[in-house]
């Protein structure tokens, strides 16, 4: 079955970074488009970052020029590498793919 495990939470501080990575099983991982999404408390769950088979990359606005997303298709694994963090992006963090969601990372970024 579908398995989407992500890692690389934590708490740092506004203006630092961190990857996260979403470690998939169950499908054909390079066939498929794989997202990003994040929500905090009291709001929606909204998307950050798509990126399709073929590599090309979507972003949220609030997001362009600091988060990259990318996959490694011999590991399975889509990552989100999180630059100029800000406090507006704690959020818990998931990984999706078509029907399917992985449990979260909680990403916290002080001011």
């Amino acid at each position: 079955q579908v398995q989407l495990v992500e890692s690389g939470g934590g708490l740092v501080q506004a203006g630092g970074s961190l990857k996260l990575s979403c470690a998939a099983s169950g499908f054909i991982f390079s066939s498929d488009t794989m997202g990003w999404y994040r929500q905090a408390p009291g709001k929606q769950r909204e998307s950050v970052a798509v990126i399709i088979s073929g590599g090309i990359t979507n972003y949220a606005d609030s997001v362009k020029g600091r988060f990259t997303i990318s996959r490694d298709n011999a590991k399975n694994t889509v990552y989100l590498q999180m630059n100029s963090l800000k406090p507006d992006d704690t959020a818990v963090y998931y990984c999706y793919r078509k029907g399917y969601w992985g449990q979260g990372t909680q990403v916290t970024v002080s001011s």
